[in-house]
């Protein structure tokens, strides 16, 4: 096991889902011993607040991240001087472009083999294929231990003591109880170049969830607050949250409903119980991880709402 405190410079990558599968790693890295240096979006630093881990917000031009990564390697030797003689970093992203500003900068890092960028990673592993992308990230943990172990059957995401008190804070200004039921009808990019938003979601919303007789919440992203306000009108609207925030949020939720979007595996990763609605998605690859998690789908299509409503009954009926 490595001494406490020795640098690993990690770079996330750009999707809420994808950070949040990436947190088993990372902490089971923090775990041992390794002190971690984070470089991704700036939502990040809320998302992962509960760990402890800073999070540099990724620099916007390649030059600019290249020079980034030079000053956190600058850090570490002074804080490690032998750091620059073992695998000093971790690159999540896939790219080609991520490898090769590893390797400007200096770092040695450890990613996987894929799109030709072998040559500029100090070790570069096979990605495994046909696996859940969670296992695909821990995989890079068991490269780097040299111990393979399966991963953990929950996330384990840890909210911060400040998001929990703004929660609460939004909980008492809106009037919502903490046993409310979250959606998220949105979800970003696409499956096979099949859009992953559920069709009946406005319908389900508006006509179903009422009767179950809690307080139903969206908290739309940038971008979405038009969306939720033309077609979620019934529910309660909570633009703005922040995500250390709306994990908080979800914590404390009864339910969520989400499409295969980030909100979704957050929930998850907190432990709520969570409705998984997917329509062209693989859950093998990609479905939201852990015990609390029921994927529903239809026959090669979207499920209808009558399933989703009995799906909501049993979560409900077990809280």
């Amino acid at each position: 096991m490595p001494s406490p405190h020795r640098p690993l410079i990690v770079r996330l990558r750009n999707w809420v889902g994808d950070v949040t599968l990436g947190v088993p790693t990372l902490q089971r890295l923090a775990d041992h011993g390794y002190a971690l240096q984070l470089v991704g979006k700036g939502w990040a630093r809320d998302l992962l607040a509960g760990h402890g881990w800073p999070v540099h917000v990724l620099a916007k031009t390649a030059r600019e991240r290249v020079q980034q990564l030079r000053e956190l390697k600058h850090a570490a030797l002074a804080a490690d001087p032998g750091f620059a003689r073992r695998l000093n970093a971790v690159c999540f992203p896939y790219s080609f472009s991520s490898a090769l500003e590893f390797r400007l900068a200096g770092l040695r890092a450890l990613g996987h083999a894929y799109e030709g960028r072998s040559l500029l990673l100090a070790r570069a592993a096979p990605r495994p294929r046909g696996v859940h992308e969670l296992e695909v990230y821990w995989d890079l943990g068991n490269v780097l231990l040299g111990k393979p172990t399966p991963p953990p059957t929950t996330i384990g995401l840890r909210v911060s003591p400040a998001h929990r008190a703004q929660a609460a804070a939004l909980r008492s200004a809106h009037g919502i109880e903490p046993g409310c039921i979250v959606i998220c009808p949105f979800a970003g990019g696409t499956w096979a170049k099949q859009d992953k938003t559920w069709p009946a979601f406005a319908d389900f919303a508006a006509r179903d969830l009422p009767a179950f007789g809690r307080s139903v919440v969206v908290c739309p992203g940038p971008g979405e607050e038009a969306i939720a306000r033309a077609s979620f009108a019934s529910v309660r609207l909570l633009p703005n949250v922040d995500l250390g925030t709306y994990a908080a949020l979800l914590q404390e939720a009864a339910l969520m409903v989400s499409n295969d979007t980030g909100p979704g595996h957050i929930a998850a990763a907190v432990g709520t119980p969570l409705i998984s609605v997917l329509g062209p998605s693989d859950p093998a690859l990609w479905r939201a991880w852990g015990p609390t998690v029921e994927v529903v789908r239809g026959e090669g299509t979207w499920p209808d709402a009558s399933t989703v409503v009995d799906a909501v009954a049993r979560k409900l009926a077990r809280a």
